[in-house]
């Protein structure tokens, strides 16, 4: 019995029924993780990317070495740092939450190299004219560059939702309790790993085609000039 559910494997079906609810609760904690960690790398990507585009070199450089420091490494390490590192220098985060970060972390990396490739795609055009109208720098990003941005962007962003979203199960190495975590679990009580990690594989797999499913409607949703931006 696990969280007070009575597992029957005579019947395989009746099994996976048996376990959805549970699984159902690392569900929300997978997306949760997804959510949070999308949300940090979208935000922190964007100032990588801004900082990397700076007319000074000492701070475009330094930028640069951070963000191919961070994609050049494993996320798997970079969890264990925050994780089992930080606390020794008296950082301790909960598990939750260090698993958000490190994937909130390591996927900025490659979002600013999105967010950067929406901005070059920008027409100088675009540019000089903000210049002749005598707009400050950031202004400009606001309300001329960013907005012709977005629908370039939004195919890669979503790409790396995705990935996110399938990498989340790294994070059950720190304790955070997610699907594979709780299928493992369910699989340790009852001797049976195939029904739980069959119902994970198929619960990734309906997210992955729901979140592009949304991402295409999106793309086509926006116009290809750009957003209005008030």
């Amino acid at each position: 019995m696990i969280y007070g559910y009575a597992w029957d494997t005579s019947s395989s079906l009746a099994f996976a029924l048996s376990i959805l609810p549970i699984l159902g609760i690392g569900l929300i904690v997978t997306l949760e993780a997804t959510v949070a960690g999308f949300a940090i790398a979208l935000v922190l990507g964007l100032v990588f990317a801004l900082l990397r585009r700076s007319r000074l070199s000492v701070i475009a450089w330094p930028t640069a070495a951070v963000i191919e420091f961070i994609r050049d490494t494993p996320l798997l390490v970079q969890l264990f740092f925050l994780y089992y590192v930080l606390p020794v220098y008296g950082i301790t985060l909960p598990a939750f939450l260090t698993g958000a970060i490190a994937l909130g972390l390591q996927y900025s990396a490659y979002t600013s190299e999105v967010y950067r490739a929406g901005l070059d795609a920008v027409p100088r055009g675009q540019w000089e004219a903000a210049v002749a109208l005598n707009l400050t720098r950031a202004r400009t990003y606001r309300d001329i560059v960013v907005p012709q941005a977005i629908p370039r962007i939004v195919p890669a962003l979503g790409n790396y939702l995705v990935s996110m979203l399938k990498e989340t199960p790294v994070l059950s190495v720190v304790t955070v309790v997610d699907m594979v975590n709780l299928a493992n679990l369910i699989g340790d009580r009852t001797f049976e790993y195939l029904v739980p990690l069959s119902l994970v594989g198929l619960i990734f797999l309906i997210l992955t085609l729901l979140c592009s499913a949304g991402i295409h409607r999106l793309e086509r949703a926006l116009p290809k000039s750009g957003i209005a931006m008030r």
